[in-house]
């Protein structure tokens, strides 16, 4: 196994940006200064309680002061397990005013998946999350999908699938108050890239009902039931009348949880 701080050699910011992050040519020919964004409306991160595979609870309150990374994935996810490395290195260069939680969305029995957590070493609280926190963080509709939150508790910034694990370290240097070299910080208001609730297209998901006859709205039915090609049309014909949506590179769609055993639309599981 790898250790963690093979992943995190001495380098420093400046040679992160030029060599790891930000191709020269590219800082070149476009002549653009690199940046980082978060948003500049933050809602406040919505708080849960839940107990890990450890045993030990598992809040934001416990967090609470600290920059935190929280990490949506599954053990079947091929993206979700390339990244997990990067974690590890992350939480352990920064553990003592950073804090990474991990909410697993499996529908594996437990067992199953504190083997796949103890094969990698997770350095961080590890949790099942339950479909309500799921929904409260917008249905999570690709893994992985990270949150990141400032000192305050607040989500300041959303990534949907793989991405190179220096962007985190430069958004938690940031966060912290430490230098990120020849980078800058720029806001922008969150009108749905963050939190979904904030985009109009929501707010219809949410007004109009499926007609599917499961009694739920647009938005419930898209999650508790993603076989659904009636909520799905509607949901479609509606993104389709606002706006066009860009999916994030290197995600794993999020399959429904099934009622019996079946073989996972994912892209591989792991070994036993």
């Amino acid at each position: 196994m790898r250790r963690a701080h093979d992943r995190y050699p001495v380098l420093s910011v400046v040679a992160w940006l030029l060599v790891s992050f930000f191709p020269v040519h590219a800082a070149a020919q476009q002549d653009q200064q690199p940046a980082i964004r978060f948003v500049g409306n933050p809602d406040p991160a919505p708080d849960f309680k839940l107990t890990g595979l450890d045993g030990q609870p598992v809040t934001l309150a416990d967090s609470k002061g600290k920059v935190v990374l929280l990490n949506f994935w599954a053990t079947w996810c091929g993206p979700c397990r390339a990244e997990i490395y990067d974690l590890i290195g992350l939480q352990a260069k920064y553990k003592e005013r950073f804090q990474i939680l991990s909410l697993i969305v499996d529908d594996d029995d437990a067992a199953a998946i504190k083997t796949v957590v103890a094969k990698y070493g997770i350095n961080y609280p590890v949790a099942l999350a339950p479909n309500d926190i799921r929904i409260q963080y917008g249905g999570i509709a690709a893994l992985p999908t990270s949150f990141l939150l400032d000192t305050e508790g607040r989500i300041v910034q959303k990534h949907e699938g793989l991405h190179n694990p220096m962007l985190y370290e430069l958004e938690v240097r940031s966060l912290l108050g430490l230098p990120i070299g020849n980078v800058k910080v720029e806001t922008f208001d969150d009108t749905g890239q963050i939190f979904i609730k904030n985009a109009v297209a929501l707010h219809k998901f949410n007004a109009e009902g499926c007609t599917c006859g499961c009694q739920y709205t647009l938005a419930q039915c898209r999650i508790y039931d993603r076989n659904c090609q009636i909520s799905k049309g509607a949901t479609e014909k509606i993104i389709a009348a606002l706006s066009g949506v860009t999916r994030a590179p290197a995600t794993a769609a999020v399959p429904p949880a099934p009622a019996q055993p079946t073989a996972s639309p994912s892209p591989e599981k792991p070994p036993e």
